[in-house]
C-alpha cells in the first residue's frame, strides 16, 4: 500500500469522524431533555422573607403571609388553592400559570377561638380540589399558630 493511498483512507476516516461528532452534536442540541418537572408552594412572613410568620395572635387579630406558587410543568397548569383552619375551609382561590411563570399573593386570616391551631395551606392540580376530602393535595404547607 502506498502512503497516497493511506494518506485518502485516513482522510476518509478523520471526515467520517468530523460528520458523525457534528451529527451527534446537532442530535445533542435539538433534543435537549426536559428537566424535573415540579411545582415550588411556599408561604413568606409579611416582609416577603421565610421569616416572621404570624405564629403567636391575639384571638381576632389579622395575621398575614404571602403564598407563592412557580409553575416549573413544562405546561401551562391550572391549580385550586385551598386554606384550611382546624380542618375547616376559610379561603379558596383558582388560577392558572404558565411554564416559569410566578404568582405571589398576599392571604390574611383571622383566628378567633383560643388555643394552639393548625392553619394548613393546600395546593391542588386542575380537577383534584373540587370535592373536598376526596382529593388528593399537590403540595400542602402549614402553621402553627398560638392564639392567646
Amino acid at each position: 500500500m502506498s502512503i497516497k493511498s493511506l494518506d485518502k483512507i485516513l482522510t476518509v476516516i478523520l471526515l467520517i469522524a468530523i460528520i458523525t461528532a457534528l451529527a451527534a452534536t446537532v442530535y445533542v442540541i435539538v433534543t435537549l431533555k426536559k428537566g424535573e418537572e415540579f411545582t415550588e408552594f411556599y408561604i413568606l412572613g409579611p416582609g416577603g422573607k421565610a421569616a416572621d410568620y404570624p405564629t403567636d395572635l391575639s384571638a381576632g387579630e389579622k395575621g398575614e403571609v404571602i403564598v407563592g406558587v412557580v409553575n416549573h410543568e413544562y405546561e401551562n397548569v391550572s391549580y385550586l388553592f385551598r386554606v384550611m383552619l382546624e380542618n375547616r375551609t376559610i379561603g379558596e382561590r383558582s388560577f392558572q400559570l404558565a411554564h416559569n411563570e410566578t404568582l405571589e399573593f398576599p392571604f390574611m386570616f383571622t383566628v378567633e377561638e383560643k388555643g394552639r391551631k393548625k392553619l394548613e395551606f393546600i395546593l391542588f392540580e386542575e380537577g383534584q380540589g373540587e370535592d373536598e376530602g376526596a382529593a388528593m393535595p399537590y403540595r400542602e404547607l402549614h402553621l402553627w399558630i398560638n392564639v392567646r
